[in-house]
């Protein structure tokens, strides 16, 4: 099929990003996992919600400790997913059909399996020896500093091999890559120009803020109680008791995204989106990384995919410190994942909030990512102990819900006993309450959720403003939060009331019509110079200076 991309370096700035997790999207073989022809067969949907380009997490070869996370072979699909013809097959389908493709790099370490980790710990002194983070012991035998692990614990393990520790930041099956020494960021680079060459279009860098750690391995400082956030980390879990100095954030990773940027600009249009993991600097964090043209094109933080209520007063709070922070930069705006509770279930959403919350997502400055199932308006899935496949959410049951009950299986028609997915028995339950929510029954009905995402990503396509325009005068007011965006001569004041009551702002002065796109919300009332909105109401006014 003939590739129909347009060319645009800058496709990505305001664009619309929908993550795939490939376990769950749709199997093909009757194994009860997602494949890559699955999602192949699954493109001409994602075309059809308008979509700008498709993220697609990790299907390398992996022992899967962490479901794909875990990388033993960065140049190779995992036999679980198919094979690299099956992979050429997707981006030639994705092309024909207008959607570029991004894939997850995980770089900042490898599977305990990988050959580059069995060839270091053979010894001290072999051509991969610093290949990854080694220390020797403390005199009486414990770690060599006080790092924490996001995954419980030190975030040091012993080698009996060699006779010292080497970091991981995750499981200590995730060894951490030495990215002081050259030849580790020569090889990642490698990676990335045979994906390159394969024809992606781009690619999501997970936890980006990782790659390198302080050379001399000091120790981090305790935060005081009244600044601990466990927005990254539950509470169950120590890893939130401290400043990561020392462990992460390192300047040197700048230098590195550098080289990264400018291998990838040899290749037409590729876009960079980068995961920054950090409670107490994310949004700094995505300013530093997506400043200036030789760095990342965007980042995202985690500022929406926290437990905190996304109300007019938190989004106003996280924009102004965005704008302090990060006004240079560039942000990637999502609320779901495949790492964090649903937001139907976290936020206690309606259905009239599902739609005011898609369209909010699209209004506002920044590029947009869309999780699979999110534009079905899906809850968290339970998952009971005993099918629990996350290792997180295994270690920290019951206090921490797992990751899995985001990652139960994308749900096609409600007809069928696994929801369209899979022929066999799914890796992990398919809940009785999502195969109501399926894409088969939402097609046919025109006031769905998913026909709400069709609409709300068109308007946001067909308007410069709303694409890639500035963003100002944004104010939360009571309830309802109002901003303009302007781009040229165009304005459009944009007013939503973030609650299940009635709300009401004043109107903006000038002369201001209703824009005309089929998401305005119902029963608006202007009069008397002040817009009243229903309970989760919005509107659009426009004008031309």
């Amino acid at each position: 099929m003939t590739s129909t991309l347009i060319d645009d370096p800058d496709w990505w700035r305001g664009g619309v990003i929908y993550q795939v997790y490939p376990r769950s999207y749709q199997d093909t073989t009757g194994s009860g996992s997602g494949d890559l022809q699955g999602i192949t067969q699954r493109l001409d949907y994602i075309a059809s919600l308008g979509v700008d380009a498709v993220w697609i997490s990790p299907f390398f070869t992996s022992p899967m400790k962490d479901y794909g996370y875990d990388v033993s072979d960065y140049c190779d699909v995992d036999p679980m997913f198919g094979t690299l013809a099956d992979f050429d097959a997707l981006i030639a389908r994705a092309h024909g059909l207008g959607l570029r493709v991004m894939i997850d790099l995980v770089l900042s370490h490898t599977s305990d399996q990988h050959p580059w980790f069995d060839a270091s710990r053979q010894s001290r002194d072999n051509d991969k020896h610093d290949w990854y983070v080694w220390s020797d012991a403390k005199p009486d035998g414990s770690p060599p500093n006080n790092w924490l692990s996001i995954f419980g614990g030190s975030a040091w393990q012993w080698d009996t091999r060699r006779r010292q520790y080497y970091l991981h930041n995750f499981l200590d099956s995730q060894p951490d890559l030495n990215f002081h020494n050259p030849d580790v960021q020569d090889a990642l680079l490698d990676v990335e120009r045979f994906w390159l060459e394969r024809g992606v279009d781009g690619f999501r860098l997970d936890t980006v803020n990782f790659y390198f750690a302080d050379k001399a391995l000091r120790d981090n400082p305790a935060l005081p109680p009244e600044e601990m956030d466990f927005s990254i980390a539950p509470d169950v879990n120590p890893y939130g008791y401290q400043r990561h100095v020392h462990s992460k954030n390192q300047p040197e990773n700048l230098e590195f995204i550098r080289r990264f940027r400018k291998l990838a600009d040899e290749y037409p249009n590729i876009a960079t989106v980068g995961e920054v993991g950090d409670a107490q600097r994310g949004l700094e964090l995505v300013g530093e990384y997506t400043a200036g043209d030789d760095l990342l094109q965007m980042c995202y933080a985690f500022e929406f995919l926290s437990g905190s209520t996304l109300s007019a007063e938190r989004i106003d709070q996280v924009f102004k410190r965005w704008d302090e922070a990060s006004a240079d930069g560039w942000a990637c705006w999502a609320f779901s994942n495949h790492d964090v509770v649903r937001p139907v279930t976290r936020w206690s959403m309606s259905i009239d909030a599902i739609r005011c919350y898609a369209t909010l997502q699209m209004a506002w400055r920044g590029s947009a990512c869309v999780y699979q199932g999110e534009e079905l308006g899906l809850p968290e899935a339970h998952v009971d102990f005993e099918d629990l496949r996350d290792p997180y959410g295994i270690e920290f049951w019951p206090e921490m819900p797992s990751r899995d009950g985001c990652r139960t299986p994308m749900v096609w028609r409600d007809d069928h006993p696994q929801g369209g997915f899979t022929e066999g028995k799914p890796w992990l339950p398919v809940p009785e309450e999502h195969r109501a929510r399926s894409v088969a029954t939402q097609e046919a009905q025109n006031d769905s959720i998913l026909h709400h995402y069709r609409r709300v990503i068109a308007m946001r396509r067909s308007s410069p403003v709303l694409q890639r325009g500035e963003k100002q005068n944004l104010e939360a007011v009571g309830d309802v939060l109002v901003f303009e965006r302007h781009l040229g001569s165009e304005r459009i004041w944009c007013a939503f009331n973030l609650s299940g009551t009635n709300g009401a702002v004043a109107r903006p002065e000038g002369q201001w019509t209703l824009l005309d796109v089929d998401v305005q919300a119902t029963a608006q009332d202007h009069s008397d110079n002040t817009v009243r909105l229903p309970a989760w109401g919005y509107t659009f006014l426009t004008r031309t200076l």
